[in-house]
């Protein structure tokens, strides 16, 4: 099982270094991330999330709220969707079959048009609380706009699987290889999860927005930056759970840190120690891959 890391669309921020503690003014923009996964297996390609996606790029007005555009800015630069960047690696796009999703948050599920073929995987609150559309803020983050491949989600309930690293975990994944794991991190959503991927030497736990900033993973002074603890605050669904799981994140990096490695979806300072290269490029123009050959299963 080989992993590839994207930044799908990094969003700029309003606030500067308040956000990113980078070089910049408070009176500038942040960079964050969109960090997705894309795994490859005997057969397929398995996404980890979308990030944004071609269609947000060519009309976000229309698939987007205004809050979000103001707020976050993101650099709609088309070359680093999730499509494009597996399409220039040398892979074809339709051999992603399954796509696992931490949360329903636009800048997360907006790629799922462009896979049109795959299997979504997500936990059932997380579905069932987007769809509702509640409140104000849940209709400014969850947007059906994104959602034409609804009739391919497939949900899941939490502790129905064996525990992973004394988490619960949900029963495994249909289709999929128990080396992916769908664990609940509720908090920041009302299904918000983490993927875990076995990459044989060392699991990978892609946190979504469990954390925001890497130094909250400080295991014995965790700090967030103003700006992103602000943000994490307004987003939460239950302070309670978004709170006890950094806690739980914690303690695993503190005794299992030699076997799994945690990262989270918006962190520059991860993401380019993971994939060895800028947030800035994608993924083709940094890796050299010999364009692999096509899998025997699994076309359309």
């Amino acid at each position: 099982m080989h992993v590839h890391h994207l930044n799908c669309i990094s969003t700029c921020p309003l606030g500067g270094s308040l956000m990113d503690h980078g070089p910049e003014s408070v009176i500038q923009r942040g960079h964050l991330t969109n960090h997705c996964l894309l795994i490859e297996t005997n057969q397929e390609l398995v996404l980890i999330d979308t990030g944004l996606g071609t269609r947000d790029v060519e009309n976000p007005q229309g698939r987007l709220s205004s809050f979000f555009l103001s707020l976050v800015s993101p650099e709609f630069r088309l070359e680093m969707t999730a499509l494009e960047q597996i399409k220039q690696m040398g892979f074809d796009p339709r051999d992603v079959r399954h796509i696992v999703l931490t949360h329903l948050d636009f800048d997360h599920a907006g790629g799922l048009d462009d896979f049109p073929q795959a299997t979504v995987h997500m936990m059932r609150s997380e579905r069932d609380s987007a769809v509702k559309q509640e409140t104000w803020l849940d209709r400014q983050r969850f947007r059906p706009q994104q959602w034409s491949t609804q009739d391919q989600w497939k949900v899941y309930d939490a502790g129905e699987g064996e525990s992973w690293f004394g988490f619960n975990r949900v029963q495994q994944l249909d289709g999929i290889s128990s080396d992916i794991v769908l664990l609940p991190l509720l908090g920041h959503t009302l299904g918000h999860a983490g993927v875990a991927v076995n990459t044989g030497s060392k699991w990978l736990l892609q946190a979504g927005d469990a954390y925001f900033y890497h130094q909250e993973m400080n295991v014995l002074n965790p700090h967030c930056t103003p700006g992103l603890n602000l943000y994490q605050i307004m987003m939460e669904k239950d302070r309670k759970a978004r709170l006890w799981n950094q806690d739980r994140l914690r303690e695993l990096k503190r005794t299992h840190s030699e076997e799994v490695e945690i990262f989270c979806a918006h962190d520059v300072v991860e993401f380019e120690k993971l994939s060895g290269r800028s947030a800035e490029v994608p993924a083709e123009k940094i890796l050299k891959w010999e364009k692999p050959k096509p899998f025997q299963e699994g076309r359309l």
